[in-house]
């Protein structure tokens, strides 16, 4: 190579992300202004020409403060104009030199620049590194396989160190300002120690990402290959500026929370969260877990209500309008609303409403909540067993979600809804825990402000939530449960209350149900008499519009088919359309009989009459009971027999009856189960008319509890019993002194046309009930 002087000046070059070391033939693309005007320069003089790198690659016009003082001084060997207006040209770097100074800025730099000559030792160092360099160089080409074998055979033909230097510099990835550290050192020794240097980090990080690869080969599995391809689509989008998807449900996330009404311990929790669920990897199974976590603290309830409607007056015509009736329920919620426009804050109450079904528990409820204007949420806990369903899950389970209590409020979307808790009574427990037990915490005013579910982990307020429970027979609550609630006894319907509930309600709601008007169909009031009295048995009235709604699809029938233009339904007609009757009620006898006294008994589905007869019969003072009764009842049998023996002389019975007799005790319909004590009175009297041959009046009905002294004791189910005993055409009741107090809640109605006489021991029973003088005691 010949030089052709130390110092010279000559057109300088701008190079922009690239740097040219001598000896290296390569192509450039050149565009700016000042470049070109600079080639052209050269080619006029003697094509030689600087190429220098600008250090920031950004900067479309770099000044001579931007731009390096070592470049290489490269011989032009052929240019090319493209069609988009710039040159391709074909450069050799000839030898480094270093820019003294700038001589001209306009139209191109033109500098003065002096030599770089190599200085070089020929010692054995330079020769032991020069042979290094070749062999990290050849241990970096196996690793990388980016770089052929023939450029390997090329660099060890080299004998010149520093040329080795420059071009294996020239084939490694290094960064600009790394490669114009090699350009400026003229020292070769230098020049091949710090080659080495960057010769040795390339191959260990080449090892490196070896080692990585081959043991991310090994255990990736399918969420981990996932994983890989998730975090280079990460990158890409970051890279091209868009929102990775995973990254976009955060900030959605955060946004939401932002947004939130939450309490600061919620807002707190819920940020804590959304931190673990950005810095965790989004094929992890528990982001998933995370993600729903948060939702679910977003979606609860924690201070959005609504405004309760005041008006006294307006929730009376609500609850009238939807139910006939149902007097103590009504005037509850009305105390309630009254005390809540003075205190304007209260606590929910929390009722219990206990009766048998189809009396309107749970519409009464529905109407409660509409009265009030809230928003109205139904649990069903029949056969829940699992305390799980009421507290939740903890989180740590797979599926596991929130219970019953917090995913109804999430519907309910308020603090302060109508929560009804239907069937309560209906729960059971096993190992899975006593879900009756975990709503002690819910229905207790003075703790459920502080609520805990197992799957949210934070304290929930249910102090706003008015709830209602609702329960077919109060003895299945758990004590603890039931002292919680304030329980409201809804009694079952009397024939004149299921007709009018009937006339006003059910038959104009199954006529708009059948498409059908007045003009089609009318029903008369015998007719509805009758279907209450032989085709249903109940306390509610579910079966009676069940019945209705069965005359309804007839009268459909008939008028489409064109037979009638007008269906009137009369007693007559009645079997035709409901078939025959189902139901025989308990009639009084016909004339007093001797052993045979009607009793008064309670079911689930409302009162009814049973006669007890019993028969004495020639044996050794065995006592037979028949007709399936129950544990309490034969108990209740025995303890009358009991007493009569003690009484014999007293009564007029031969006192050795029953060494000489046997008695049997039966009461019909064998097929029905019986149990209770209230029948107690009903035996004894039965007992003594059959050993004293005395009839018994055939008007008279009786109930209560019998002891060995002869004491009555109070029942239950009074107004149902009262009921059925006005039906069946009995004028007297006798029943316990201690049940005078019920008498408020029959019907005015039936208190006028039935005798009710208390009694407080078996001997005034039998003063009311036979028919004989006046036993004396």
């Amino acid at each position: 190579m010949e030089i052709q002087a130390e110092q010279r000046t000559i057109p300088l070059l701008p190079l922009r992300g690239l740097l040219v070391f001598p000896t290296m033939v390569l192509h450039l693309d050149v565009g700016r202004e000042k470049s070109i005007s600079a080639l052209e320069e050269a080619m006029v003089v003697d094509k030689r020409i600087l190429l220098a790198t600008q250090e920031d690659v950004e900067i479309e016009e770099p000044t001579e403060q931007e731009i390096f003082r070592v470049g290489t001084v490269a011989e032009v060997k052929q240019m090319l104009k493209l069609p988009n207006g710039t040159i391709r040209v074909l450069v050799e770097g000839l030898y480094r030199a270093q820019i003294v100074q700038y001589v001209q800025h306009e139209p191109f730099y033109k500098v003065e620049s002096i030599l770089l000559e190599d200085v070089e030792d020929d010692n054995p160092e330079l020769t032991a590194m020069t042979r290094m360099a070749v062999k990290q160089f050849e241990q970096y080409i196996k690793l990388s396989k980016k770089i052929s074998t023939e450029t390997l055979s090329t660099i060890q033909d080299i004998e010149e160190p520093g040329r080795l230097a420059d071009i294996i510099s020239s084939h490694l990835p290094l960064k600009l300002q790394e490669k114009q550290t090699i350009l400026e050192l003229n020292d070769v020794n230098e020049r091949l120690q710090q080659l080495l240097v960057y010769l040795n980090n390339e191959t260990e990080v080449l090892e490196l990402e070896k080692r990585i690869g081959s043991r991310v080969k090994k255990q990736m599995e399918k969420t981990q290959k996932e994983y890989y391809l998730r975090e280079q689509m990460r990158a890409i989008q970051k890279e091209l500026g868009e929102k990775e998807g995973r990254n976009g449900d955060v900030d959605k996330l955060r946004e939401q929370l932002s947004e939130a009404a939450l309490p600061d311990h919620v807002r707190e929790a819920a940020e804590k969260e959304l931190d673990r669920l950005d810095k965790m990897p989004a094929s992890s199974a528990e982001s998933s877990v995370i993600r729903t976590y948060i939702e679910w603290l977003l979606q609860l309830p924690w201070q959005k209500r609504t405004e309760d409607h005041l008006d006294i007056h307006h929730a009376a015509e609500i609850l009238d309008a939807d139910h006939y009736g149902l007097e103590k329920p009504k005037e509850r919620v009305l105390e309630y609303l009254a005390v809540q426009q003075i205190v304007e804050r209260m606590k929910g109450p929390i009722l219990c409403f206990v009766g048998p079904p189809g009396v309107g528990k749970t519409s009464l409820a529905k109407s409660i909540a509409r009265a009030l204007g809230r928003k109205f949420v139904r649990v069903s806990l029949g056969g829940v067993r699992d305390e799980a369903e009421i507290r939740g899950h903890r989180r740590t389970y797979v599926g596991a979600m929130p219970g019953r209590i917090i995913q109804g409020m999430k519907t309910a979307g308020t603090v302060n809804p109508v929560f009804l808790l239907d069937e309560i009574d209906k729960m059971s427990h096993d190992f899975r825990g006593d879900p009756a037990s975990a709503l002690l915490e819910v229905l207790d005013p003075e703790q459920n402000k502080n609520f805990s579910d197992h799957y949210i982990e934070l304290t929930y307020d249910l102090s706003n939530v008015m709830f209602i429970a609702t329960a077919n027979v109060i003895h299945e609550i758990p004590q603890p449960l039931l002292d919680r609630m304030e329980v409201i006894h809804i009694s079952g319907y009397t024939e004149q209350e299921k007709l009018r509930i009937a006339e006003d309600y059910l038959i104009p709601k199954q006529l708009k149900a059948h498409g059908l008007g007045k003009d089609k169909l009318q029903i008369r009031e015998e007719s509805l008499k009758k279907v209450i009295q032989e085709y249903t048995r109940e306390a509610g009235v579910r079966n009676l519009e069940r019945e209705i709604a069965a005359i309804c699809r007839k009268a459909a029938k008939a008028v489409v088919a064109k037979e009638k233009k007008r269906v009137v339904v009369t007693p007559k007609i009645l079997e035709d359309f409901l078939g025959k009757p189902r139901f025989r009620y308990g009639m009084a006898e016909q004339e007093d009989q001797v052993g045979a006294v009607t009793g008064l008994a309670w079911t689930q589905v409302g009162g009814d009459t049973l006669t007890v007869e019993v028969s004495v019969l020639p044996g050794k003072g065995k006592l037979i009971l028949t007709g399936q009764l129950g544990d309490v009842m034969k108990e209740s049998a025995q303890a009358a027999f009991s007493y009569v023996r003690s009484r014999s002389e007293a009564l007029g019975i031969d006192p050795e009856f029953h060494e000489k007799y046997d008695v049997h005790i039966h009461v019909p319909e064998g097929a029905i189960p019986k149990d209770g004590p209230s029948a107690g009175i009903t035996m004894a009297t039965a007992l003594v008319s059959a050993l004293t041959d005395h009839p018994v009046h055939r008007e008279v009905g009786m109930t209560g509890e019998i002891t060995l002294r002869g004491r009555v004791l109070p029942i239950g189910g009074l107004k149902e019993k009262s009921l059925a005993a006005h039906r069946a055409g009995l004028t007297t009741i006798v029943i316990p002194r201690e049940n005078e107090k019920d008498l408020d809640d029959l019907p005015e109605s039936v208190r006028k046309e039935l005798k009710f006489i208390p009694v407080e021991h078996l001997d005034q029973v039998l003063e009311v009930a036979l028919v004989k003088e006046k036993m004396q005691a």
